[in-house]
């Protein structure tokens, strides 16, 4: 299976946009992880958000590989604007998956390292967005 990274812009706007997609096992984590770092540094965030954001990509995936079906895909979204990166990261699930809740620890991470964190799940999908915007904007 190839797995290939894309580079295109959004319709509408002038925001730079990165798909990956990796297979849903802990051992690509570090391939989301350097992106999300890659990505962050060309905003030039400073050295402590872009750790916070790469601990954060990391626990969004490992909450996703928690509930994702066998062999699934993690796909990830990176969108680059001025000040900010939205990294949304979803997986398909396994039947009555659920997320953790909003009050559980590793929702208090992604809140606690990130400006904006959000989750959506329809029984099939789930996604986690992040939004982290640099420091002084």
């Amino acid at each position: 299976m190839t797995h290939a990274t894309t580079t295109q812009p959004e319709p509408a706007t002038e925001d730079d946009v990165v798909l990956l997609t990796v297979p849903a096992d802990g051992g690509f984590l570090s391939v989301l992880r350097t992106a999300t770092a890659g990505l962050a540094a060309r905003l030039h965030f400073a050295l402590d958000e872009i750790e916070d954001l790469r601990i954060a990509v990391d626990e969004a995936c490992a909450m996703l590989l928690a509930i994702a079906t066998r062999g699934a895909e993690l796909a990830c979204r990176f969108a680059v604007t001025e000040d900010a990166l939205t990294v949304e990261v979803s997986v398909s699930t396994v039947r009555g998956a659920r997320l953790p809740a909003e009050s559980s620890f590793a929702w208090k991470v992604l809140t606690a390292l990130t400006t904006a964190a959000s989750a959506e799940a329809d029984g099939r999908r789930a996604m986690i967005r992040l939004v982290t915007r640099r420091s002084g904007s």
